[in-house]
């Protein structure tokens, strides 16, 4: 093949298209725990998150809820997956060979907020929130006193008593949290994700009648449970909120992934090297919105 813009023209074209065919049909389950926040910048920031109005009796004045914050800002990230097209392949017209790295740029390319969205749970128990807490921590100011959403509780369903210690401790958690106000949140946990190590035992949790012990399940059907082969840890496990117009988690989002080219006849690259370049490029990063949706154990039992 006689290499010239009109070749380059179309092998980017039919890269582009192999690429967008893997990136729709590839599925992805981040938008089930975390909110996607458009950045029109190189950073967002989050001190909103502080004080959100709620509806209260007009009696007097209106309570205008200022921004505290703790300076929470969250800094886009750029991203890439790139695919190097060797000259000699363009000439001896074996391009086929490249069709695999573009399904795997666009799968990748689809994924990207399931990676982020994972690692923010990952690194939750050491990672700070708008109230510059940990994410998961046993102190969170609240008012005049201090909340926790993080423990150390083994997901089980031995018996009655190891469940409402476990999943039953951090449900009710969730249900009696509160604003500074003293106002319940009405937080409504829909969502247990858990490391394929836990898998089995969430499914039992949430599917089965009874409970090891033979007692009945109360749980059956409380939450959907979300499988996440990107949690690095096997015992850790997570309950959601997922009911509200702000979710508990962020994907904020500069730039969502393009297919670009790279293809400058006397680039050096193509000099030195004889390859011309293809890829996927996005701006993106993930953050942590309202602590009191979620809750979090280490699942260490201690």
């Amino acid at each position: 093949m006689l290499i010239n813009k009109q070749a380059l023209d179309l092998i980017f074209k039919n890269l582009k298209t192999t690429y967008n065919k893997a990136f729709e049909t590839t599925e992805t389950n981040w938008d089930k725990v975390a909110m996607l926040v458009p950045s029109s910048g190189s950073e967002n920031n989050y001190n909103w998150l502080e004080n959100f109005p709620r509806m209260r009796k007009w009696i007097g004045d209106k309570a205008v809820k200022s921004l505290k914050g703790h300076g929470y800002t969250v800094v886009n990230d750029d991203w890439e997956a790139t695919i190097e097209v060797d000259r000699n392949h363009i000439e001896d017209d074996n391009l086929g060979i490249y069709a695999p790295q573009a399904q795997m740029a666009g799968w990748s390319a689809k994924q990207l907020p399931d990676e982020i969205v994972s690692d923010l749970l990952n690194e939750a128990f050491e990672s700070r929130c708008y109230d510059g807490q940990y994410f998961f921590d046993t102190d969170h100011p609240v008012g005049k006193g201090v909340v926790s959403n993080k423990g150390t509780m083994v997901l089980s369903i031995s018996t009655l008593a190891a469940a409402q210690a476990s999943y039953g401790a951090a449900r009710t958690a969730l249900r009696k949290m509160k604003d500074d106000e003293g106002r319940p949140l009405n937080i409504n946990p829909t969502v247990l994700e858990v490391p394929p190590a836990l898998e089995d035992i969430a499914n039992a949790l949430m599917k089965n009648d009874r409970l090891e012990d033979g007692k009945p399940n109360p749980y059956k059907g409380t939450a959907e449970v979300v499988v996440n082969a990107r949690l690095t840890s096997d015992t850790a496990w997570f309950l959601l909120d997922t009911t509200k117009p702000v979710k508990p988690l962020v994907y904020q989002e500069r730039k969502k992934p393009v297919f670009v080219q790279q293809t400058t006849m006397d680039s050096d690259n193509v000099f030195m090297r004889k390859k011309f370049r293809y890829g996927a490029e996005a701006r993106a990063a993930g953050g942590y919105a309202f602590w009191q949706m979620a809750f979090g154990s280490t699942g260490t039992g201690s």
